[in-house]
């Protein structure tokens, strides 16, 4: 089987987690003495993975510099630099379409996708999945995690055969419950084929459209997980004891 490669999300200024993005990438700051990127890099390399795209914008000299060519977790790191490139992060689905190249050999291809400043130590990276989501027509699997307080209402629902559903009102939500994009995928490159390299485009429209195609499908993700989205969250998860911030 073939192992997927991955997308790192890391072009980001993260204006909520300033002033300490002010001259450091927010995928760099720390959890429990580690990057919140290497985390990352760590996990997939556990699960198969040996090629990594890593997309930059915002101080982007700084990830290249203090990630390399990720030879140090058996890895290879390349990087699309849209800083460089474009003036600027072109968004999570531009970025997606100007690391196409980079991230699939085939249309039917699947990749991992994952934004640099989550915390989600022991996700697995399995890539049975990706195989299974290559054999469909499924432009997307989506991992989603209970509401956290400061998204109470939550991004997508879920039905009972396990596609995303736009609505979370829709009847066939489970429960009519809705839940928040863990912002961990598997992707097939269709999603973001048609968009011009270059271009700015945000995901969540495909997702939506896609759903509305039952093209999408999801499932819950039970293990640790955060969204460090400001200074106070990522002080109190560097309070927390390691341990239970890092069990499955």
């Amino acid at each position: 089987m073939k192992v997927p490669k991955a997308m790192i999300l890391a072009a980001g200024r993260g204006e909520r987690m300033r002033p300490l993005t002010d001259h450091t990438p927010k995928p760099l700051l720390a959890v429990h003495g580690k990057p919140l990127i290497e985390w990352h890099l760590d996990a997939l390399a556990r699960g198969g993975v040996r090629e990594v795209v890593i997309n930059t914008a915002w101080r982007e000299e700084q990830i290249v510099a203090v990630l390399g060519d990720g030879a140090r977790w058996g890895l290879t790191i390349r990087y699309s630099m849209e800083g460089r490139d474009h003036g600027g992060a072109l968004e999570t689905a531009g970025g997606i379409a100007k690391a196409l190249p980079l991230l699939a050999d085939h249309a039917d291809d699947a990749f991992w996708l994952v934004s640099g400043d989550i915390f989600a130590p022991a996700f697995c990276f399995d890539s049975a999945a990706a195989h299974h989501l290559a054999e469909g027509d499924t432009l997307a699997h989506l991992w989603l995690v209970p509401n956290p307080p400061f998204h109470p209402k939550g991004d997508f629902g879920l039905a009972a055969d396990g596609h995303g559903l736009a609505d979370p009102a829709d009847p066939a939500s489970v429960g009519g419950a809705s839940w928040t994009y863990a912002n961990l995928a598997l992707c097939r490159p269709a999603l973001c084929a048609h968009i011009t390299p270059g271009t700015r485009a945000a995901l969540g429209p495909l997702l939506f459209d896609a759903m509305r195609a039952r093209r999408i499908t999801a499932e819950v993700y039970a293990g640790p997980w955060e969204n460090v989205g400001t200074p106070a969250q990522l002080g109190a998860l560097n309070r927390a004891p390691a341990a239970d911030a890092t069990r499955p």
